[in-house]
């Protein structure tokens, strides 16, 4: 059976540690790790928020993503009243939801994962 068009190396595989990603030391703040296998379906990230850092309010149209959280505490807005995050919480975040990510006082390590968006293409522009 042929692989899939686009297909990598099906091979099942360990390919990174969010506990040793989400422990280092000194790291302000920011992208920690990234899933960046070729062929993949998936996008995942750790992600890193300082102290009383925030993801914005927005609204993803076209991805539902999933937080892990690895690391310190925080807040999810976007529901009826902001939900508590720890260590453990996993939260679904339904694409087309306003949602925003706040982090405590110890900041806040966390996982997502979400299909992979297509890369971008050059094309033509939609009439009208």
């Amino acid at each position: 059976m042929a692989p899939p068009s686009g297909a990598g190396d099906e091979r099942a595989r360990v390919v990174g540690d969010a506990a040793a990603a989400a422990a280092a030391a000194g790291d302000p703040g920011g992208v920690l790790w990234k899933l960046s296998e070729p062929g993949r379906q998936l996008d995942a990230n750790v992600v890193r928020l300082g102290p009383g850092a925030r993801v914005a309010p927005h609204v993803e149209p076209d991805l539902d993503v999933l937080v892990l959280v690895l690391g310190g505490s925080g807040e999810l807005a976007g529901g009826e009243a902001p939900q508590a995050l720890g260590e453990g919480s996993l939260a679904w975040l339904p694409h087309g939801s306003h949602r925003s990510l706040s982090a405590g006082s110890e900041g806040l390590t966390y996982l997502t994962v979400h299909r992979r968006r297509p890369g971008m293409t050059i094309g033509r522009r939609p009439p009208g």
